[in-house]
């Protein structure tokens, strides 16, 4: 499996697919059936994993062409080419890559960039050739708008310039990387560096998919380094930032006239702890905070894709 880079309150979300060919489609069309903005496309490997999992450059190429052709652009979907990372990935198959990127200019490329130190050594002991990792996506031509690149902990200073100048950008997972103890990703440096930038809560290592418990997350990684991440910005990040990450800001990601109506409704205090802390909070800063750093699954009352109510929390309370 691969990060989820996903986008709440907008309902578009970068999803991988680790699974056979009718899993692919199947959901594709659930998310087609709901009218989802969806962005999510099959991972492609072809070494240095399981051979269940790895398929030849031929193989790879072709199914991720037919799954562009089926569903990219058909309603509110689109596609993400997912190379894996450059670990289990040849050569040939990011040349692959790269030529379906030609050919499919607006599809989107998802894939992992520095997670951890010994990753970041595997990629330098396969590709020698180059001086940094971003450098491997780089020299394929698979930076740039509307590629996004998950983690992106240990950048060396030119892998930021490098994300700035192609106008790349980054998912930062806090869930994921506090589990496997990955490091801490420097939001100081995204922004300072003028990166873009949104949250994920990552399929495989994530340990919830809750965007507000994954801002608290982000929080504490953000106090770990000094960095007061304040709720107007995390909330930024987690909507409008996102989108913009996404390159979707015109059509998601707040409430501006004309944009697509994709939004949660929020129950701000669903717990003791919660409305003892919302009703001590003295504006709407405060209240938020309490949501980032108390906030779970719970708290969703409503959920609304596409101008139409799809989910609520009362309908699950009456059936229970």
């Amino acid at each position: 499996t691969d990060c989820g880079c996903t986008v709440p309150n907008t309902s578009a979300v970068v999803v991988p697919f680790a699974s056979n060919w009718f899993k692919k489609n199947a959901d594709m069309r659930a998310a087609q059936q709901l009218e989802m903005r969806l962005i999510a496309g099959k991972v492609m490997m072809d070494r240095n994993a399981p051979d269940y999992l790895t398929e030849s450059v031929e193989q790879s190429e072709q199914q991720t062409r037919a799954l562009i052709d089926r569903w990219h652009n058909h309603g509110r979907l689109g596609y993400a080419l997912t190379p894996r990372f450059a670990p289990t990935s040849s050569p040939a198959l990011l040349a692959a890559v790269q030529k379906l990127r030609e050919a499919y200019p607006d599809t989107w490329v998802h894939t992992h960039l520095s997670e951890n130190l010994d990753e970041v050594a595997w990629v330098r002991a396969l590709w020698p050739e180059h001086e940094t990792y971003l450098d491997v996506y780089h020299h394929y031509r698979l930076t740039g708008k509307r590629s996004v690149f998950a983690h992106a902990i240990h950048l060396q200073e030119q892998e930021w310039e490098c994300l700035h100048k192609t106008d790349s950008s980054v998912a930062f997972c806090p869930t994921s990387n506090l589990f496997l103890g990955s490091g801490l990703f420097r939001l100081q440096a995204c922004r300072h560096k003028r990166v873009r930038m949104g949250i994920g809560t990552d399929v495989g290592a994530g340990t919830t998919f809750s965007m507000l418990q994954t801002l608290g997350e982000a929080y504490k990684v953000a106090q770990l380094q000094s960095y007061k991440l304040c709720a107007s910005e995390a909330f930024y990040h987690a909507t409008l930032g996102g989108a913009h990450a996404l390159d979707l800001d015109k059509q998601i990601g707040n409430f501006q006239p004309g944009k697509e109506a994709d939004f949660v409704v929020l129950d701000p205090a669903v717990t003791p702890l919660q409305t003892l802390r919302f009703n001590n909070s003295r504006d709407i800063y405060e209240k938020l905070f309490v949501l980032m750093t108390l906030g779970d699954d719970r708290n969703i009352w409503r959920t609304w894709v596409n101008g139409k109510c799809v989910w609520q929390r009362d309908a699950l309370e009456v059936a229970a």
